[in-house]
């Protein structure tokens, strides 16, 4: 048996699965997010988040054979991390998360001490408040005395891999995301961290996905009902892992997550990133497969913006059986409508904070269906010019993409994405796809599976995928809409935000 482990930002769970992708037994507790209203920021407190994956630990393997565990795999969001004293294990700040902007003065500061093409080439990314080098400034200007040469600072995963093991590391997919990583080189940027007067001691060594990095230790044992040596493994990035899950570990495997962000994942061969990938508006990082890269963009309000629409259009907020009630009362074509989803700014493949989101197109025959029908069909727009771009940087046609998550319970927006993009859509039967991709790191560290190759051949025997197709006549008119609305008016629109950013 293998064991996951996601902390993510609404929950952390915990799932045990067997060497097929089976899941066992699943635990899953709130992540609790907290707000210091004198100071303005979110955190966590790290000893809660610890004490639910333990209870969650407990609950999954009550009754079950503990010496058939061969391994545990952790992954989680991306950019959010604490400061450690090496020495006592001691906490020296909370766990501050990805999506706190307190750290947008210290991100201004680090775009100002260096080139941003350089440093994309380097990290493979564009710098954002979100990265660990803004949030580890941030920290220091309010302690200034918080750094030194025993501080040293974890992802959520490595907090919790050092929790159970008392071993200090990152695997490269969350080194990356501090902004102080090479992934070209695959070490920690001195050169550029002496810029803020830091040191490459204040991370721990940056090892591969896949990397046993220590053994569950004897008291953790106690705690939580394992046994001291099992292997303990970091995952790494929670999207990587879940890409993982579902086999998109080769260049043409691309998967696509439907939450209330929407983010597209493929795979490159490792490669010099150049002025083309900087200007792609996609992040690029260590893929969990050896030798390889992953590509990433996303729509930061896809499934937000049915969920912002849903309590818009009824003084009661519709229900999701109202949403798919309404959507049986529209036409089968396009509703001619352009909605563009901006609610948040836009992601790939134009980064743009001062983008809004708009409608076009409405008459008033319109009803609530085609609104909520439209919102389907602009996020689906959106995801189209991110594939558009990726093609052209990874040099191979997306032609099928393996779809998780909450959105893939709508099927009329699942048919919807397949005519917009004109690809197969492939719905794989996984419910946690992000604890499997842990689970299966551990398997591969814990040499359970030969291979990533081997760790996928395996579980993908006991998936069962269905597969949505787009329909010819549909897709023909949507590629119409899209070329000559949503794509054409994307640079006018853009101009109008920028030139009334604060209407």
């Amino acid at each position: 048996m293998l064991l996951g482990i996601d902390i993510g930002t609404t929950n952390s769970k915990v799932g045990l699965f067997d060497v097929n992708g089976t899941c066992l037994a699943l635990a899953s507790r709130e992540t609790e997010t907290l707000y210091d209203q004198e100071q303005g920021y979110y955190y966590y407190r790290p000893e809660t988040m610890w004490r639910s994956v333990a209870e969650g630990i407990r609950e999954v393997m009550k009754d079950r054979p503990v010496s058939q565990l061969a391994g545990i795999g952790i992954t989680s969001m991306a950019e959010s991390g604490l400061l450690l004293d090496r020495r006592t294990g001691e906490e020296k700040s909370y766990i501050l998360p990805w999506f706190d902007t307190c750290s947008q003065p210290q991100a201004d500061r680090i775009s100002q001490a260096g080139d941003a093409a350089e440093r994309f080439r380097k990290t493979g990314l564009t710098n954002s408040f979100k990265l660990g080098l803004a949030k580890i400034l941030w920290l220091r200007d309010r302690d200034p005395n918080i750094i030194d040469e025993n501080t040293v600072w974890l992802s959520a995963s490595g907090y919790i891999a050092y929790r159970l093991s008392g071993e200090l590391a990152f695997d490269y997919s969350l080194a990356a995301r501090t902004y102080a990583f090479r992934i070209d080189q695959k070490k920690w940027d001195a050169d550029w961290l002496k810029e803020f007067g830091l040191t490459e001691r204040l991370f721990p060594d940056a090892l591969p996905a896949g990397t046993v990095i220590g053994k569950v230790r004897r008291d953790v044992a106690e705690e939580t009902g394992l046994t001291e040596g099992i292997p303990v493994v970091i995952g790494g990035h929670d999207h990587v892992c879940a890409a993982l899950a579902v086999g998109a570990i080769h260049p043409g495997t691309v998967y696509d997550s439907m939450g209330t962000a929407e983010t597209l994942v493929g795979t490159l061969e490792e490669k010099e990133l150049g002025e083309r990938e900087f200007r792609s508006g996609l992040s690029f990082g260590c893929h969990i497969a050896p030798g390889r890269y992953f590509w990433m963009g996303g729509n930061p309000a896809s499934g937000g913006s049915v969920e912002w629409l849903r309590p818009m259009l009824s003084d009661d907020t519709l229900s999701y059986e109202q949403v798919l009630e309404w959507l049986t009362r529209c036409k089968d074509e396009p509703t001619g409508i352009l909605y563009f989803p901006y609610l948040s700014g836009s992601g790939a493949p134009v980064r743009d904070s001062r983008a809004k989101a708009a409608f076009i197109g409405l008459v008033k025959d319109h009803h609530k269906g085609d609104l909520i029908k439209a919102v389907l069909e602009g996020t689906s727009y959106q995801l189209e010019a991110i594939r558009e771009e990726a093609e052209q940087i990874a040099g191979y046609r997306i032609e099928r993409l393996f779809v998780i998550g909450g959105g893939t319970r709508n099927r009329t927006w699942l048919q919807i994405k397949a005519d917009v993009l004109n690809c197969e859509l492939d719905v794989p039967s996984i419910a946690e796809a992000t604890l499997m991709g842990a689970a299966m790191a551990a398997g591969w560290g814990a040499g359970v599976y030969a291979s990533v190759e081997d760790a996928v051949a395996k579980v993908r025997n006991n998936i069962h995928t269905e597969t949505i197709r787009p329909r010819p006549e549909q897709a023909a008119l949507y590629r119409r809409l899209y070329e000559h609305g949503f794509a054409a008016l994307q640079a006018p629109l853009r101009q109008y935000f920028h030139l009334h950013k604060d209407g």
